[in-house]
């Protein structure tokens, strides 16, 4: 019987190293040769500067994925603080016209006026943040789980389940402390409609039968 067994293994091992050579190829990662930094937006001599955050250079935007960067930056320029912009693209270093380079822009994660975002301590530990208003609500995702702030109710930290969705959603979801919550994520502008801030995502946050619409955008924990 032994040998009977030892026969089949040696005949199945060509038909199991035949099947590594079908193995298909890792996916491409579609943010290759692409950095995300995170600085602020200036106007000058008919161009858009990028200042990264802390440094003292600054490249000329050039729109080359459609973002629409210019029209949303004129969009907020008349509101105070600084226009922050967390961004991705190809940068340039080739100095041109008195800059260190351009940025080739193919994402915006968030413009928004700040004067503190630049030093944000928990940006990068941040994998995801939601918000909407009337009422006010906020939904912080980090490693350790999901803070919620609503108005008139205490805070709450949970751990969640993360799903992934076609087309780049994504849905997180609890049912901790006996309630149900979830969050849905959809690749998508979206833009606040009490301070302007233009993000990346909208978000539709479900807190047991209520339901409120907002926008959220990705931190610096993950590489979306």
């Amino acid at each position: 019987m032994r040998a009977v067994r030892s026969t089949l293994l040696l005949a199945l091992l060509p038909l199991f190293g035949a099947c590594q050579l079908f193995t298909p190829a890792p996916l491409q990662n579609s943010n290759a040769g692409l950095t995300r930094m995170q600085g602020v937006l200036t106007a000058a001599n008919g161009q858009l500067l990028f200042h990264p955050c802390g440094e003292p250079r600054h490249y000329v935007v050039s729109d080359t994925g459609g973002t629409s960067v210019l029209q949303e930056a004129a969009t907020l320029a008349s509101q105070p603080g600084s226009l922050y912009a967390d961004i991705r693209g190809s940068f340039d270093a080739s100095k041109t016209g008195g800059t260190d380079g351009q940025v080739n822009l193919q994402q915006v994660y968030r413009l928004t006026r700040s004067n503190s975002a630049c030093t944000d301590p928990n940006y990068k530990n941040l994998v995801l943040q939601a918000s909407g208003q009337a009422p006010h609500w906020t939904v912080r995702v980090n490693a350790k789980g999901m803070e919620i702030q609503r108005p008139g109710q205490p805070d709450l930290a949970l751990p969640f389940l993360e799903e992934t969705l076609p087309d780049g959603r994504l849905d997180l979801s609890t049912e901790a402390n006996d309630q149900r919550i979830e969050l849905w994520i959809a690749p998508q502008r979206c833009v606040d409609s009490a301070t302007g801030t233009v993000s990346s995502l909208t978000a539709e946050f479900r807190f047991n039968n209520e339901v409120q619409r907002g926008c959220a955008w990705f931190g610096g924990a993950r590489n979306d």
